[in-house]
């Protein structure tokens, strides 16, 4: 996803980011019929929109240049229209609800079931658009129950960073399962340096960062209140309860987390790709990055996929739906996959882009190969998901500060279910 807030010289880039939960109702009631009533705006026929959230100068460049570079292909001018991430959604029903939605609109892919669900958005295979090379989970995380709407140009997840002199020093390897790391984040904390830094604030970002440790110990968002769910989530307690975490995690977001770390209060931190700019400011600091450890030698390191997709909102008007699709096509071009990538520090989503993407970027291989196990928050509980992330933020609220996990994500389970 792109939520930018540019804080000067330096940006601080959160992933994900807060985002306004728009009922499904709402979301219905104001895209029923568009496609039957049509579009009341009067649209230049050479003259394409695209909605997405690249507020940030430097996306909203690049987005700039890529659009530039697909007008002259195509022959028709491309232009965008920025809003902040928690405003896509409502900016784009208020769109629907006048008849003047935009040809593209790059959802957040957490978001994009919700317009699915209500029947907002094209198929976009019916459009002629392929999904040969994109690996299955990237698929899924563009598809809401088995129908593919939204095309990834890349791709995001989490991984374990650590600071290589701190370790060297140590004399410890870098930990690969659960025990490893809470042994090696015990050992590496001393003073105000802390083993391990994470956030388990109450915001997406907590749950973002949880999915690796329940999706790896087989935990599952539809059964919040099993034990599989409840062992990670006790999991992040023992790491409280050693010190090696700090109880301010329960307070942090992302950029907090990368904050710990680079001031040296943190050995390891889990945390995205979007930090590394901010990171190789620091020419002192020797960081690595590698898979997030896992319950057991063997077992899968399963992350989240982080990020957008482009979509085609139904207008009613089936030419300028294909030429909107043929835009797609062209901004997940390999070239432009790639391009996009080295800008941004995201991950490809076509396996031959990453590939090329991988060569450019070596000390980031391990962020590919967890990309390639990672899958969509929204793949088994679809525009559910909003629910199932605010009953999870409770529980962390509740079991970080005296609750029992069990307590708390009984709790939580009975929230998600009833969807308040």
């Amino acid at each position: 996803m792109t939520a930018h807030t540019p804080d000067g010289t330096q940006r601080r880039r959160r992933r994900p980011g807060r985002r306004a939960v728009v009922p499904l109702t709402v979301v219905s009631a104001l895209v029923a019929g568009i496609a039957l009533s049509g579009c009341a705006q009067e649209r230049d026929d050479d003259v394409y929109t695209l909605l997405n959230s690249s507020t940030d100068e430097s996306y909203h460049r690049w987005d700039g240049q890529t659009l530039a570079r697909c007008s002259k292909k195509l022959g028709i001018t491309i232009e965008q229209q920025s809003v902040p991430a928690a405003q896509v959604m409502t900016k784009s029903l208020r769109m629907a609800s006048s008849k003047s939605l935009p040809d593209v609109i790059q959802f957040d892919a957490s978001e994009m079931p919700t317009f699915a669900e209500a029947g907002g958005l094209v198929n976009l295979r019916d459009l002629g658009l392929s999904t040969d090379g994109v690996p299955k989970g990237i698929v899924d995380f563009g598809s809401y129950e088995g129908t593919y709407y939204g095309a990834a140009r890349t791709v995001n997840t989490l991984a374990l960073f650590y600071d290589k002199d701190v370790l060297e020093d140590a004399g410890l390897p870098v930990p690969t399962t659960w025990s490893e790391m809470k042994d090696t984040a015990e050992k590496l904390t001393e003073g105000k340096r802390y083993g391990i830094a994470l956030s388990a604030g109450g915001a997406e970002d907590g749950v973002f960062q949880f999915t690796p440790f329940m999706w790896s110990n087989g935990g599952d968002e539809q059964k919040l209140d099993s034990p599989e769910v409840a062992e990670a989530l006790d999991y992040w307690k023992g790491l409280i309860a050693d010190r090696s975490l700090s109880k301010s995690t329960v307070n942090w977001t992302q950029a907090d987390v990368n904050d710990q770390f680079m001031a040296g209060n943190a050995a390891m931190m889990i945390n995205g790709p979007w930090q590394v700019e901010t990171l190789d400011k620091d020419k002192d600091l020797d960081w690595g990055i590698a898979r997030i450890p896992v319950p057991e030698k063997g077992d899968k390191s399963v992350g989240p996929l982080g990020g957008s997709v482009l979509t085609v909102p139904k207008t009613g008007d089936t030419e300028r739906e294909k030429t909107a699709a043929e835009i797609i096509d062209c901004m997940s071009s390999e070239q432009e996959q790639v391009s996009y990538a080295r800008n941004s520090w995201m991950v490809p989503a076509d396996s031959e882009a990453a590939a090329l993407w991988r060569e450019d970027v070596p000390e980031l291989d391990a962020l590919a190969d967890q990309v390639a196990t990672a899958r969509s928050r929204t793949a088994k509980v679809g525009a559910d998901w909003s629910s199932v992330s605010l009953a999870l933020q409770s529980a962390f609220q509740s079991a970080l500060t005296g609750q029992s996990s069990e307590a708390a994500l009984k709790q939580a389970q009975r929230r998600a279910t009833s969807g308040k």
